[in-house]
């Protein structure tokens, strides 16, 4: 836990808070500045940065896919695909510096992203 954290201070939040999932290990949440119909962030609880990533987090990684998958599917119907992004410090984007994916869909994405 990070106090100066809003990613830890959103997931010890139990109560009237806009968590669209949540399990003991993840909580998503709606992305403040969509980039797509679809935007979701799925964060673990665990205070994770990149690069301080440790082995055993190394099964919350496999968990944020798996329920990826399942938000795309069950929730969100996004059954001609959808898109999986983690950006990993300032060069790659990241602006919160707790590790976080966004699930975008909904909209036909291109490669490369801009």
């Amino acid at each position: 836990m990070n106090k100066n954290c809003i990613f830890c201070k959103i997931a010890i939040i139990k109560a009237a808070s806009n968590k669209i999932y949540e399990d003991e290990n993840v909580f998503s949440i709606r992305d403040i500045n969509p980039q797509a119909p679809v935007h979701i962030l799925i964060i673990p609880k665990k205070h994770i940065s990149w690069p301080n990533v440790n082995p055993e987090d190394e099964y919350i990684f496999g968990h944020i896919q798996i329920i990826a998958l399942k938000m795309a599917k069950q929730f969100y119907e996004m059954k001609n695909g959808f898109r999986i992004i983690g950006n990993c410090g300032v060069d790659g984007g990241q602006t919160i510096f707790h590790i976080h994916y966004h699930l975008l869909g909904g909209r036909l994405f291109t490669w490369p992203p801009g």
